[in-house]
């Protein structure tokens, strides 16, 4: 496989050509021009990544990021840290949220502990960890620059693998407690923003537990003085496992070149870190829904994207690719499958481009 480097260095823009072809496609289906609106969009940005107009997406797969903090220490998080490793072998039973959703949509899960404190032993639970969970941020940083680029190798191994066994649609889910407070960390290390920005509530936590949680965030960056000019400092010193891994998921992504989905707030810190390493990783994202967590919001406006769906989800694990995979795969069948005037015999001339 690729160095972390060769990956970064060897992502392309996207096919510009293949977007035109794909944009006069749609705007000669029988609608009027623009009338898709972000189905269009999705199918052009398709067209760009495959560097062809319709390709079929029969294959997909979300990875889940699995790895605990040591955070958690600090009460950042009103769970139990042995949750991580509880709710990653309940992956493998069909019972969770991520389960279900994608079942619905026909996809299929990658599991990895990259990093979950504990021994968690399953066929069906890939073995990909790093260390025993990252170390207590507030008291130094959370793992080595070695570890962080291991991490993130492990993400782009992930899809590498995925990619040879015919996956061509990606989504990215993570399982951590306190992982919420890492990725604010990162968060406001990259953008400069502050703890009442970046910082939400998790899975639950008292007035005064939050409180606790951003002071806790605030002392461990001041403790480590990540460098915001420096991706790879800032996740070893304020990171996680789970996130870093995701970041190098999308990385893989946009140089093995396949779409791939964010999900909520671990997610898309995961991807602004990814754009940060190398932007025109952006490119190959499609984000999924607007998590309710507070600091969500400010890395899509870095990242300059914007969420397929509104629906108040805050779950994690993944939950938003499925029913945004359900979209994309819309996109495709639009591109395939509409006839154009010219083959449904209709005038196209009275046509007004209503795009804005």
């Amino acid at each position: 496989m690729p160095t972390l480097n060769q990956i970064i260095t060897g992502i392309k823009p996207l096919d510009s050509e293949a977007k035109v072809q794909a944009q006069k496609q749609l705007d000669s289906l029988i609608k009027p021009i623009g009338s898709l609106g972000k189905l269009e969009q999705i199918a052009v940005q398709l067209a760009g990544i495959n560097g062809s107009i319709g390709n079929e997406l029969p294959k997909k797969c979300i990875v889940i990021m699995c790895a605990d903090n040591g955070i958690w220490e600090e009460g950042v998080s009103a769970c139990p840290q042995t949750l991580t490793a509880m709710q990653t072998l309940n992956f493998t039973k069909g019972i969770c949220g991520i389960n279900v959703l994608s079942r619905h949509a026909g996809a299929d899960l990658c599991i990895v502990d990259i990093g979950i404190n504990g021994t968690v032993d399953h066929p069906q639970i890939l073995n990909r960890k790093v260390r025993y969970g990252t170390a207590n941020m507030v008291k130094g940083p959370a793992m080595t620059r070695e570890e962080a680029v291991q991490a993130l190798e492990t993400g782009i191994a992930m899809i590498e693998e995925l990619a040879g066994a015919g996956y061509r649609l990606l989504g990215t889910g993570e399982m951590g407690i306190a992982n919420t407070s890492t990725s604010s960390a990162v968060l406001m290390a990259l953008s400069g923003c502050d703890a009442t920005v970046a910082v939400g509530k998790g899975a639950g936590l008292t007035e005064e537990a939050y409180q606790q949680k951003q002071t806790a965030i605030n002392r461990a960056l001041a403790v480590n003085c990540p460098d915001p000019k420096d991706p790879l400092d800032v996740v070893a010193k304020v990171g996680g496992l789970d996130l870093a891994g995701l970041a190098g998921c999308f990385l893989g992504a946009a140089y093995y070149r396949f779409p791939i989905v964010i999900d909520g707030f671990i997610s898309a810190v995961a991807a602004l870190l990814a754009c940060k390493l190398q932007p025109l990783s952006r490119d190959f994202m499609i984000p999924s829904h607007h998590s309710a967590e507070p600091g969500f919001s400010l890395v899509m406006q870095e990242l300059g994207l914007e969420p397929l769906l509104n629906l108040g989800m805050r779950l994690g694990e993944g939950t938003g690719c499925p029913l945004a995979f359900n979209l994309v795969e819309a996109a495709v069948k639009v591109t395939r499958e509409m006839a154009t005037f010219e083959t449904a015999l209709l005038e196209d001339d009275f046509l007004v481009d209503i795009r804005q």
